[in-house]
């Protein structure tokens, strides 16, 4: 963990675990619920808003996107997320990135959506995303956000994250990537997403590279981590907000429809290691399975899904 990782999860937990100390981080209900026209979900003392970037087809259809799924798997997945389905096969899928809102006041904010116009995503992504919009609408500034973790460093994930001119978006952040994500990059010669959002925030001095599991923030309540969940790309983590009762995992893409939901195997065209994510997803699944536990999704049009839904996981 970085001094700046390490200095943040100390503050951040030190006030919070005041504040549930002082009787204000009891265990909420972890039941979907509006803000400002934004689907929130609570669990202990922690908050968790999703901010709708963008929504649009894929130029892919579903059945040339993802391979291994049968036709029960497709309608399974139909029940869980019909607003995925789209006239011909196409996908249908929504950019989502999530606020974690503390008991501090500050906001952890996981992923930064597909960007303005002109960012790395404008080839392929409905840009200009509107993810400034809704962090406006749900309350909360720029300034506002202590943490920015990025789950990984595809063009859809990061684009908020600094200007086209290399900016910071969320000047009083530190930017939490995996090393091993920014290395992989690195051995391939990248010479895109390096420039465009690593850099500017390596000069910044608000690049928080880190190893594995970190705790982000802590209270008597609960906790918020990142987890490892490679696969997707070699770097890939995710979220995991902890309370007594239930836990909301925020995703970023170790699932990206919900017929991996349901049917975990099946592979996805652009992951960079099928073998490897296919093992990620099951295991944390299964291991979702083991209590009760939302999945917070970047993709799926429905932002909170339960991570052990009515239809079947396993063929």
């Amino acid at each position: 963990m970085t001094d700046l990782v390490r200095r943040r999860t100390v503050l951040l937990g030190g006030l919070t675990a005041g504040l549930a100390a002082a009787g204000l981080g009891a265990p909420a209900a972890a039941t979907p619920g509006t803000l400002s026209g934004a689907a929130t979900m609570s669990t202990g003392p922690f908050q968790v808003v999703a901010l709708l970037d963008a929504t649009g087809p894929f130029f892919l259809t579903a059945g040339a996107a993802f391979t291994g799924a049968t036709e029960q798997d497709w309608a399974h997945a139909r029940q869980v997320d019909p607003g995925a389905f789209g006239p011909g096969g196409a996908w249908h899928l929504d950019f989502r990135c999530f606020a974690i809102r503390l008991p501090t006041g500050g906001v952890v904010l996981v992923d930064t959506g597909v960007g303005p116009a002109g960012s790395p995503a404008s080839s392929w992504a409905p840009v200009p995303g509107h993810l400034i919009d809704r962090l406006a609408e749900a309350g909360i500034d720029e300034t506002d956000v202590r943490l920015v973790v990025l789950t990984h460093l595809h063009e859809d994930h990061f684009g908020w994250s600094v200007s086209p001119g290399g900016v910071p978006t969320f000047p009083n952040a530190g930017y939490v990537i995996q090393r091993t994500e920014i290395a992989a990059l690195q051995q391939a010669g990248d010479e895109v997403v390096l420039p465009y959002v690593v850099e500017p925030l390596r000069r910044s001095g608000q690049l928080d590279t880190v190893d594995g599991e970190v705790c982000l923030a802590s209270t008597r309540g609960g906790t918020v981590s990142t987890i490892p969940t490679p696969g997707h790309t070699p770097g890939h983590q995710s979220v995991l907000v902890q309370a007594a009762a239930r836990q909301i995992l925020v995703t970023g893409d170790v699932l990206v429809h919900a017929v991996q939901l349901v049917a975990p195997d099946v592979g996805y065209r652009f992951e960079a290691d099928q073998h490897t994510a296919r093992q990620t997803r099951r295991s944390l699944l299964d291991q979702a399975g083991q209590r009760p536990t939302w999945l917070a999704t970047a993709h799926l049009t429905t932002p909170f899904v339960p991570a052990n839904p009515c239809t079947s996981r396993h063929r």
